[in-house]
């Protein structure tokens, strides 16, 4: 669903259905990658640790989190800090879309 809500928006998408996937698909795409989405809990390795690694690769790339757990509870266990970019679920395609294009600004 939010692969179909952000190429609506006129983005391009690349899809992964895991941290590991999500680095490989980074390794082989040829072209800029301008923003990771990405969950903050998820198996095996977390988003705060993927974003770490995508950076790392392609340092400038911005990131925005996801997540359906609390924010306190997020912050307690050390996976995101303050003034991170973050978008609680659910949430309608028209504050994504707005959310990542606030983030992207011209990019």
């Amino acid at each position: 669903m939010i692969s179909r809500i952000l190429s609506a928006s006129g983005y391009t998408v690349l899809e992964a259905h895991d941290g590991p996937s999500a680095l490989a698909v980074a390794d082989f795409h040829e072209g800029r990658i301008h923003l990771i989405l990405t969950d903050i809990v998820m198996p095996g390795m977390n988003g705060r640790s993927l974003v770490e690694a995508l950076v790392a690769r392609r340092p400038g790339i911005k990131a925005l989190y996801m997540s359906g757990c609390l924010d306190d509870v997020i912050s307690h266990q050390g996976l995101v800090e303050d003034g991170i970019s973050f978008i609680s679920k659910p949430f309608r395609p028209s504050e994504l879309a707005s959310k990542v294009r606030s983030l992207l600004g011209a990019a």
